[in-house]
Order: C-alpha cells, then structure tokens, then sequence
C-alpha cells in the first residue's frame, strides 16, 4: 500500500466504509481492556497510514496534494465518534468539504502529475 497513484471514487468509498469500520471495531473492543494500550501502540499508526493512503490517492486523483490528508485526519479526529466541541464543529466542516471533494466530484480527467486516471 503507497499513497502515490490515484484512486476513483468508488473504491475511495469502500476505502473509507472500511476503515471506519475497522476503527469502530477496534475501539468497541478494547474499551475497558488492559490489552487497549499495547495493541493501539501498533494499531493506530498503521490504521493512519492506511488512511493517509487512501485519502492521499483521492486527492491526487482530484489534483490536490496529499498533504491535505492530515488536515482531513485532523478534522476527523476531532469530530470522532462525535464533536463536542468548537474545535469538533471546526472538525466536522473539514470532513464535510472532503466528504463533498472526494465522496461526490469526480477525478480530473486525462492524466495529471500523479498520473493516469484509474476509472473502475
């Protein structure tokens, strides 16, 4: 798994349902459990890259950087399971620019500095 390339949209949605999911999973599991903070020390980091690599693909396949995923992560993390906060509403509008980015606009067309377009 790299975040270079472009992905389409659709796979970017199953991308997304999964890791959400998976976090879900995880963080239901470990509430209460000793073995919580162990485990999260590798969880954790790969679960970001795993995200940083598919929203990177995304945004390049919009024609964005992919530095833009850790504002994208941020604001997730913010907004995680739920904002509760200023700073969580702040969080909730950069997740809902990039649900409407790269959920709903398609990719550039023709190839772009990230390459050709993956259609699926």
């Amino acid at each position: 798994m790299s975040p270079k390339g472009r992905i389409d949209r659709r796979p970017f949605i199953v991308g997304v349902i999964v890791l959400v999911a998976v976090l879900a999973l995880f963080q239901w599991l470990a509430v209460g459990e000793w073995w919580h903070v162990p485990v999260g020390w590798v969880f954790y980091p790969a679960w970001v890259y795993a995200a940083v690599c598919v929203l990177a693909k995304r945004l390049h396949d919009r024609g964005r950087s992919g530095w833009w995923a850790a504002a994208i992560l941020i604001g997730f993390n913010f907004t995680w399971p739920y904002p509760d906060s200023l700073i969580g509403a702040a969080g909730l509008l950069i997740v809902l620019w990039a649900t409407i980015e790269l959920g709903w606009m398609k990719g550039e067309d023709g190839a772009n500095r990230h390459g050709p377009p993956l259609n699926v």
